[in-house]
C-alpha cells in the first residue's frame, strides 16, 4: 500500500502545469476538464465577474482527482497575464503549457462599414493583444525555468475564411495565426513549440450570441443562422466543447512535440486547407 501511494505522489509530481484562460465555461472548461483527465494539474483563469464560475470548474477538476487553482485576470492587461503565470507556478510546482483560450466575438451582425474605433480595439484587446501577453508570459517563464515548453491558443475557422458580418472576429483570428507562425519561429531554437486550434461552429454561449447578432441583421429567427451553418458541416452535427479539448489533448501532449507554427482546423469539416 505503501509504494501504492509513493507511486501515486510520484505520478503528481509529474503531472504538466497547463494554465487556461476564459476557463469558465464553453470551450475553456471543455478543455479544462479534458486535460484534468489527461493527468494534467491546472491554473484556470478568468475575469473576476465569472467567480462562481470558475470556482465551479475548479471544484470539477479537483473532483477529478487533479490539482487545480483559479486566479482572476483581463487577458487584456500584459501584467495581469503575467501574474496569472507566476500564480501557476508557485501554486502548483511548475509551468509547462499555457492554452491562450479566452476570447470574444465582438458585436456580431454588424458589417464592417460599421465598426466603430471601440468596437475594433475592445475585440483586438481580447483575442489579439491577450494571445501576444500570453506567449511572452509563458516563453519567459519556460526561459527563466531553463525548459522546453508548448504554446497553445485559439485562433478559429474566421482565421483561415473571413465570415460576413464577422469581419472584426475574422481579423482578429487570422492575427492569431499570424501571431503563432511567427512565435513558432523565434521561440523553437529554445525548444519552445507554439500551435493554434481552429473550431467551428461549436454549440456554447459565443455561438447564441453570434446567432442572436447575425439575425438581428438578417432578420433570421433565433437558432435559424446556427443551424444554417451546421447544415454545412460534413460530419453532420455541431461541434461541443469536447471535440475542440480532445485535439488541445493532443497539442499538450507528447504526440505533437515536433509540430509547431500550425493553425489546424477542428471543425467537422466545414473550411478546408
Amino acid at each position: 500500500m505503501a509504494t501504492k501511494a509513493k507511486e501515486k505522489a510520484k505520478d503528481k509530481e509529474k503531472a504538466k502545469v497547463v494554465l487556461v484562460t476564459g476557463a469558465a465555461r464553453g470551450i475553456g472548461r471543455g478543455i479544462a476538464l479534458r486535460l484534468a483527465k489527461d493527468g494534467c494539474d491546472l491554473c484556470l483563469v478568468d475575469l473576476p465577474s465569472m467567480k462562481k464560475q470558475l470556482e465551479g470548474v475548479v471544484k470539477e477538476v479537483k473532483d477529478l482527482g487533479r490539482n487545480a487553482t483559479g486566479f482572476h485576470a483581463d487577458v487584456t492587461v500584459r501584467d495581469q497575464v503575467f501574474a496569472a503565470v507566476d500564480h501557476a507556478e508557485k501554486e502548483l510546482g511548475g509551468f509547462d503549457v499555457i492554452v491562450n483560450n479566452a476570447g470574444i466575438a465582438g458585436k456580431p451582425g454588424d458589417g464592417l462599414l460599421d465598426a466603430t474605433p471601440k468596437d475594433v480595439e475592445t475585440i483586438f484587446k481580447v483575442n489579439v493583444n491577450g494571445v501576444l501577453w500570453g506567449i511572452q508570459a509563458a516563453a519567459e517563464k519556460f526561459l527563466a525555468r531553463g525548459q522546453k515548453g508548448k504554446i497553445i491558443s485559439a485562433s478559429s475557422i474566421a482565421g483561415h475564411d473571413a465570415f460576413p458580418q464577422l469581419g472584426l472576429y475574422s481579423a482578429t483570428k487570422f492575427a492569431v495565426r499570424a501571431l503563432t507562425q511567427a512565435a513558432a519561429r523565434e521561440l523553437g531554437p529554445k525548444g519552445i513549440t507554439v500551435n493554434a486550434y481552429c473550431p467551428g461552429i461549436v454549440d456554447t454561449d459565443m455561438w447564441e450570441l453570434i446567432d442572436a447578432g447575425i439575425g438581428r441583421t438578417t432578420g433570421a429567427k433565433k437558432r435559424e443562422t446556427f443551424e444554417a451553418y451546421c447544415k454545412t458541416i460534413a460530419l453532420g452535427r455541431p461541434q461541443y466543447p469536447e471535440d475542440v479539448a480532445a485535439y488541445v489533448s493532443f497539442l499538450v501532449g507528447p504526440d505533437s512535440d515536433y509540430m509547431t507554427g500550425q493553425a489546424v482546423l477542428i471543425d467537422g469539416g466545414m473550411v478546408y486547407r
